[in-house]
């Protein structure tokens, strides 16, 4: 296992107190100079300590090969600095200017039809490609050496997002260096063969300089499902050995500063293996954008609490969020009154030490002109800016009440997520295609939360069997490693919850033999035997099966065969005879070693799962694990001294009334009335004790 990078965080400006870094993404390069003083005024006015800058700056930087102009940029980071205002300084490597890509197309990657992404956009470049590489390592050298020992740059934001747009390449430098990646994973080519089942449809393969990236089938066929996961995982591992090398460039010459990239980790996001990178930032970083309607504040939540679980419970930095609308939807929706501030302290409260927006000042020209930012296209007269000053004073508040000596506190439960299952159940042959791991974890988060309870979300590779209880959802892939974790954790006492589409294969997607889950059958007590996948794309199919306890599943459900004598069924499908499902068990508990476990034998969304909740709960003996009200999100960081900040959300649309412990500290969209409070829609009350 790789040795993960040791954690250091960026240190405060000189004469100033450690505080909750806030701010965000700055562009000046966008902006006449006159402008910038303006900035200045208002980030103080704001409360701002830290900007991004640069982060799209190559062709200003480097106007043509070799040339550099670092006069502008220097301008800038000294009037930020002597303002109070600290620098994440970005290598600038994100997108290749046109005189690069002019001179050298071959940086520019390919699709899986072999058509060329051109320049005109963002990160057109391969990863994989040497020629880039050095060019943009020379950038990271330059821009190290000019800025090495500035008093006023605290830490390095390298590249940006890698993989938003070219996290796929199809080309010649792709093939050899995917050719190299599985000699390396396998040694042998037959261990590639065995790994990706070549002996179906005649694909064996009797040398490495035989492998292909996949590329375009035709349209209709299937993609070896081996291949197209190991591609997945390759093409992760690319971008990191990217990230690795323009890391290690800046590092070498500017060893004290810390070095981060900022990750896009959420509820759907899957593009890359985030938990992996973690082991090589010197601090997590994420770039989290909210999902409108509903489900705002639990899949925030959640998104936050996985950024935590790959932080293994270190301080991580928000890089970007918005104030409002973004522009890449099809439909683009504003934050509701009160969101602003609720959500930047959800953020807080799931352990982030730092709060920032993309971006600074909202765009008058280019593809992002509607995005929101810190300050709108209105200016400081506005409801946006107002909210970014109250959440600045809120986050100085926090600051001034000791916040940044404590972390998330441990939760009793654990949802687990696993990027590689949610890349094995992307393929375009299985079951049913409505069915992916991605979408699991966060209906239990939810639903634990509508029992009062607030999971942590934890990485397969974290360290969830020290939980008390684990969900394991749709965790598709199980490798003998997770499989010996997940059997010593229940003999030794753990409470497990496992769910359909769990278990189903190991690392290369074999499916374990004998009936699912196939390597812990007798931990769960079950053995399914095939699945019953449910839709509505044919006349007559069926589209639901309800259950003895009034769930009612969609999607998938398993035919579940037989359960061990040490099994109890605790809810059953109901449906027409005919069908052979009725009376087929639902839900099963067992009990195993010195542990116990329950087996839900479908998808019964959040309120199904909320529904068969308590009964789950009561099997494990858990009953007691929730307790709160299920309208709040209650989230607590803990301090090394003991003291306590307790993070009150309301999840309804309807005013909550709670009661309040401890002294408050903060307060949006809510009104305290001594040892009470009453929090208003996208309200939010954090209190200390």
């Amino acid at each position: 296992m790789t040795q993960r990078r040791a954690y250091r965080w960026p240190q405060p400006l000189a004469g100033q107190q450690e505080r909750i870094w806030y701010g965000g993404d700055y562009n000046p390069d966008q902006w006449p100079e006159e402008v910038w003083d303006d900035d200045v005024r208002l980030m103080k006015k704001a409360g701002v300590n830290l900007v991004s800058v640069g982060i799209f700056s190559w062709a200003k930087i480097e106007t043509s090969e070799g040339v550099y102009d670092f006069d502008w940029l220097d301008r800038i980071i000294d009037k930020l600095g002597e303002a109070g205002v600290a620098v994440d300084l970005a290598s600038a490597t994100a997108s290749p200017p046109m005189w690069l890509t002019q001179a050298h197309p071959e940086v520019l990657w390919k699709d899986y039809r072999g058509d060329v992404c051109q320049p005109g956009a963002r990160q057109h470049w391969r990863p994989t490609s040497p020629v880039f590489r050095e060019y943009a390592l020379k950038l990271c050298r330059a821009m190290a050496e000019h800025y090495k020992g500035n008093p006023y740059v605290v830490a390095w934001h390298v590249s940006n997002e890698y993989g938003c747009h070219n996290r796929f390449d199809y080309s010649e430098d792709a093939e050899h260096a995917f050719q190299q990646w599985c000699e390396e994973r396998y040694g042998t080519i037959d261990a590639v063969n065995d790994a990706w089942g070549t002996a179906f449809w005649a694909q064996r393969m009797n040398d490495f300089s035989e492998i292909v990236p996949p590329r375009f089938i035709g349209d209709g066929n299937f993609m070896n499902p081996g291949k197209l996961l190991d591609f997945k995982r390759f093409s992760s591992d690319a971008l990191k050995a990217f990230y690795i090398a323009e890391r290690d460039a800046l590092a070498e010459i500017t060893p004290d500063l810390p070095l981060t990239t900022n990750f896009m980790v959420s509820a759907s996001g899957s593009v890359l293996d985030y938990d992996d990178w973690g082991d090589e930032v010197d601090f997590v970083s994420n770039d989290h954008y909210f999902i409108p309607g509903e489900a705002h504040l639990d899949e925030l939540a959640f998104s936050a609490s996985l950024v935590d679980g790959i932080a293994r419970k270190d301080p991580w930095f928000l890089m970007e969020h918005s104030t409002s609308a973004v522009n890449w939807r099809e439909i683009n929706y504003r934050k509701e009154p009160g969101q602003l501030v609720r959500d930047s302290l959800a953020h807080v409260a799931m352990g982030a030490d730092a709060v920032c927006y993309f971006q600074w000042r909202q765009s008058k020209a280019g593809a992002e002109k509607f995005h929101s930012a810190m300050v709108p296209h209105a200016g400081e007269d506005s409801a946006v800016f107002r909210d970014v000053c109250e959440l600045g004073a809120d986050l100085n508040k926090l600051s001034d009440e000791g916040i940044l000596g404590s972390r998330l506190a441990k939760s009793r439960v654990a949802v687990v997520f696993d990027y590689e299952s949610e890349w094995a159940t992307e393929h375009t042959a299985t079951p049913t295609q409505h069915v992916h791991h991605v979408d699991e974890p966060l209906a239990w988060f939810r639903a634990l939360a509508d029992q009062g309870v607030t999971a942590d979300v934890v990485p397969v590779r974290g360290a969830w069997d020290g939980y008390e209880m684990v969900v394991l959802p749709s965790v598709y892939l199980l490798s003998e490693e997770t499989t010996r974790r997940v059997r010593d954790y229940v003999v030794g006492g753990g409470r497990l919850v496992v769910t359909y589409y769990t278990g189903i294969s190991d690392e290369k997607d074999h499916v374990w033999l004998g009936g699912y889950p196939g390597s812990i059958r007798d931990v769960v007590g079950v053995r399914v035997e095939e699945f019953m996948p449910m839709g509505n794309d044919f006349t007559g199919v069926p589209d639901h099966l309800d259950l003895s306890n009034g769930a009612v599943a969609h999607d998938i459900a398993d035919v579940i065969g037989s359960v061990d004598e040490s099994a109890t069924v605790l809810a059953t499908f109901k449906d027409n005879p005919w069908t052979g499902m009725d009376g087929v068990p639902a839900i099963v508990a067992n009990t195993f070693g010195e542990g116990r476990s329950v087996y839900v034998g479908a998808r019964l969304g959040r309120e199904g799962l909320a529904l068969s909740l308590p009964e789950i709960l009561e099997s494990l003996g858990m009953a007691e694990a929730g307790g709160n009200d299920g309208r709040v999100l209650h989230v607590e960081r803990e301090g090394a001294d003991g003291s306590r900040f307790v993070f009150s959300f309301n999840r309804t649309h309807e005013t909550v009334r709670v009661p309040v412990e401890g002294e408050v500290v903060v307060s949006s969209f809510a009104d305290v009335d001594g040892e009470t409070a009453s929090i208003k829609p996208n309200g939010v009350i954090v209190t200390k004790k």
